[in-house]
């Protein structure tokens, strides 16, 4: 995993650049820069928005004593495609609307419950007496 992650933070820094420089060629530096900064305003207003409705589905889960499993994994989605919209660049500007978007995320979520999963199991350990 650790070598994946090396990887990753390697190359997405360069396709991110990449993606900049090819962009900035063909429509220009200006127009470069106002989709960056239009895709962090919309990114930041989404992810508020589904942001607070994920929270108060959680509240109304708890509320009628129903466990939030879901729904907190909807809020996890959405916090990271949020930062991932805020963070300048086309790839993961990319990367963050499709966890925001409800219809990309329902096919998504899976592999975040299974990471979740394996991440909460591989700190647990069995004594035997």
């Amino acid at each position: 995993m650790k070598k994946y992650f090396l990887l990753l933070l390697i190359l997405f820094p360069a396709v991110e650049i990449s993606l900049f420089l090819i962009s900035s060629k063909i429509i220009g530096i200006l127009p470069t820069m106002l989709v960056i900064v239009l895709t962090s305003a919309l990114g930041a207003y989404f992810a508020r928005k589904q942001g607070m409705e994920a929270f108060q589905k959680v509240q109304r889960d708890l509320q009628y004593g129903k466990m939030p499993g879901g729904a907190i994994v909807d809020g996890f989605c959405i916090l990271i495609g949020g930062l991932l919209l805020l963070i300048p660049g086309f790839l993961s500007d990319l990367i963050g609307a499709l966890l925001l978007i409800p219809m990309t995320r329902k096919r998504i979520k899976p592999l975040f419950e299974r990471w979740l999963r394996n991440m909460s199991n591989r700190n647990r350990y069995t004594i035997i007496r």
